[in-house]
């Protein structure tokens, strides 16, 4: 009896790594890890846009910086997660300009002062993403409803300093059912 149940987990053990590979996470698990672990990163804010694509244990950053060390210790971070085979390293690092720094603050404060949006202020890491190159302003994150989204672009259009126009990118979280 007890070399029978032996044989049936050792059995149950092989067919779980065939079924899984020895020693593979499955790319959903890894999206989750990749994802945390960007948001736990302290450096990480407001004027980072990160997205994560994971294709058979390949992670894929994209997206933009504001700093190169950032662009660094990402690549670092993922290369430690767990079952990763590799990492693409495809971050933008925006320009260093004192003028791009000014409008992303100017931005900010237009965006998380107003009352409509307020309450994205008190997130750790607010989901309303300004992105600034070249005095060029674009809007990345998501917001809950149309009306944020379009208040968010007019409170960045208004920030002051002529820098064009703003590029909105905001996706809304639950889009409103139209009758």
């Amino acid at each position: 009896m007890l070399g029978s149940l032996r044989n049936t987990v050792l059995g149950l053990g092989i067919a779980v790594t065939a079924a899984f590979g020895a020693g593979t996470v499955p790319d959903t698990a890894l999206q989750a890890k990749a994802v945390h672990e960007i948001r736990m990163y302290p450096q990480y804010s407001i004027f980072d846009n990160i997205n994560v694509r994971v294709a058979n244990g390949n992670i894929e950053l994209l997206g933009q910086v504001s700093e190169p060390y950032k662009k660094q210790d990402l690549l670092h971070i993922m290369q430690h997660i767990r079952g990763v085979a590799s990492v693409t390293n495809d971050l933008e690092v925006l320009p260093l300009s004192p003028m791009d720094n000014r409008i992303r603050w100017q931005v900010a404060r237009a965006i998380y002062s107003d009352p409509v949006l307020s309450r994205y202020s008190m997130e750790p890491v607010g989901s309303i993403h300004i992105i600034v190159a070249n005095g060029h302003v674009t809007l990345e994150g998501v917001v809950s409803n149309e009306m944020e989204r379009n208040v968010a672009a007019l409170r960045a259009s208004g920030a002051g300093l002529s820098f064009g126009p703003v590029i909105n990118n905001l996706r809304v979280e639950v889009p409103s059912r139209k009758s």
